[in-house]
């Protein structure tokens, strides 16, 4: 169990070592302190290399997909190294190491995909066959349904990385997750954003996790005040989606839950990963109702789709 945190017994806070992910750790911290009035140093951050963050140069998808920038994290909270792990939830896989919870989430940042280029404002810019660089499969799809006659490459990196490839002309514009630039104070870098109409973004992107043990009570009464419900509403109904749709496929899911009083509308859709088919719906209900409308969504999609729709 952890101990209320002191000077001499800080809580362990896991990260990974990006400058996004520190900063989504330091917002933790930062809440944390105002909650329960404790300095700076009853916290320390302790950042974990992830499989993810070694292997820069190959698709996401061959090396595993999702939980590759969690794995080694969810490790050391297993085994005790950490109290915490702090993830965006856009990278969580839907199932869980066993007695490891999330049910924690800091309010939402914005959800929106940002267009990134160095030569036009927007998609609709981009002249015939330009090169798009993205490492994302959902936005690769999305970019391919639209615009099948662009040209897409693979683009990993962080954000200094991508843009230096910008620069030296390997593509011609990209896409970051806004949240991701709003918290690193970079939104400059960005063109703008795009509407979610015109590209639906992944799940549960712009939101923050914090990890805990399921036994770890102490825990549990340290984030409790800090979790923000609406969002916790949003991350579930998007989640059921996603989680009755992914198994062990690398599917192009794009998913978004939106409140308005004690409704919720949810859209979502899934892809052929070349783009050439795009199924999409919506629900709308109560929020308390939002894990439900997701599964639900999900299985009219996939019976929509039918059998070999997430097959290249």
């Amino acid at each position: 169990m952890t101990q209320m945190p002191t000077p001499s017994r800080p809580l362990r806070i896991g990260t990974r070592g990006s400058i996004l992910a520190l900063a989504q750790a330091h917002e933790t911290r930062d809440r944390l302190m105002a909650a329960h009035d404790l300095p700076a140093d009853a916290f320390k951050i302790v950042v974990i290399r992830t499989t993810g963050d070694r292997i820069t140069d190959r698709p996401l998808k061959e090396i595993g997909g999702k939980g590759l920038f969690t794995r080694e994290i969810e490790e050391a909270l297993t085994e005790g190294g950490i109290d915490l792990a702090v993830h965006s939830m856009k990278d969580m896989p839907t199932l869980q190491p066993e007695g490891l919870v999330i049910d924690c989430y800091l309010p939402r940042e914005d959800v929106r995909d940002a267009f990134v280029s160095l030569a036009v404002a927007s998609i609709a810019d981009l002249p015939q066959g330009a090169v798009v660089g993205s490492s994302s499969l959902r936005r690769r799809a999305q970019l391919a349904h639209r615009r099948p006659d662009l040209q897409l490459v693979e683009f990993r990196g962080n954000v200094q990385t991508r843009l230096k490839k910008l620069e030296d002309g390997v593509a011609m514009a990209t896409f970051l997750a806004q949240a991701g630039l709003n918290r690193m104070d970079m939104a400059h870098v960005a063109r703008g954003p795009i509407d979610p109409d015109e590209m639906l973004p992944a799940v549960a992107q712009g939101a923050i996790g914090v990890e805990r043990r399921r036994d770890d009570d102490m825990a549990d009464q340290l984030l409790t005040p800090i979790h923000h419900a609406e969002t916790g509403l949003r991350i579930e109904a998007e989640r059921a989606f996603l989680a009755r749709l992914d198994g062990s496929c690398q599917t192009p899911i794009a998913g978004l839950a939106e409140l308005s009083g004690d409704r919720m509308i949810l859209r979502g859709e899934i892809l052929r990963p070349d783009g050439s088919e795009i199924m999409a719906g919506r629900r709308e209900g109560l929020a308390t109702d939002g894990a439900a409308m997701g599964d639900d969504l999900a299985q009219e999609l996939l019976g929509r789709a039918g059998p070999g729709f997430m097959q290249i």
